[in-house]
């Protein structure tokens, strides 16, 4: 009599064997294990793990307040900053897609990759507000606009939006409670819009790993 198990009924994804792989179970854990461990340095800003994590449900919570869910599309244009890094955890956490955009490109091309993706949201550094600001006049309906107004940045800052980064987060409850994905193909696993003209601008600013 064989004895062999039948995956397809007794080994069905299930509570005890599966969990569906996602970098937010990573950044809940360091918050719990490394709570006070160094995860961001940026110039002469510094957070913790705990700050981290903190300012990543605020951006979750202030992105759902704002009526961005699943499926929905945020871009971001920005150089290695926190919010860059902040934008990678918070938007898949409300199951949004993140539109990271290359700012080599010209005003033309990134009008056409907001319009394509369908973006609900744009943050945007203000270095790059003549280009953005050019893009946005060609779009018939533009996103809403974030603004990113970097410390180290000693050039020229444009505002193009009504707030401000640090006051979108402020919106937001640190808090925030988030549900970890259902499975591997949500937006929660895989974050990034990834179509051929969605070009994503594949880059974060480095944090330390917890030890």
């Amino acid at each position: 009599m064989s004895t062999a198990i039948d995956s397809d009924s007794h080994l069905a994804p299930g509570t005890a064997n599966y969990a569906a792989l996602t970098p937010l179970s990573f950044l809940a854990r360091a918050a719990a294990v490394a709570a006070d461990k160094t995860a961001v340095v940026h110039g002469e800003t510094a957070f913790t793990y705990a700050d981290f994590y903190a300012r990543v449900r605020r951006f979750a919570s202030a992105l759902t307040a704002r009526g961005i869910s699943e499926g929905d599309v945020v871009s971001v244009m920005a150089p290695n900053v926190p919010a860059l890094l902040e934008a990678h955890y918070a938007v898949p956490m409300v199951g949004a897609i993140l539109n990271p955009l290359n700012y080599r490109l010209d005003a033309k091309t990134i009008a056409f990759i907001l319009e394509h993706a369908e973006s609900k949201l744009l943050f945007t550094d203000t270095e790059f507000s003549a280009t953005i600001g050019e893009a946005l006049t060609a779009m018939d309906a533009p996103p809403e606009v974030i603004d990113i107004d970097d410390p180290l940045f000693d050039g020229e800052r444009k505002g193009l939006g009504d707030t401000d980064y640090e006051g979108f987060l402020a919106e937001g409850d640190p808090a925030f409670a988030w549900a970890p994905p259902e499975d591997d193909g949500s937006p929660s696993a895989s974050s990034i819009h990834r179509g051929p003209p969605a070009i994503p601008r594949v880059s974060c600013t480095t944090t330390a790993a917890p030890t």
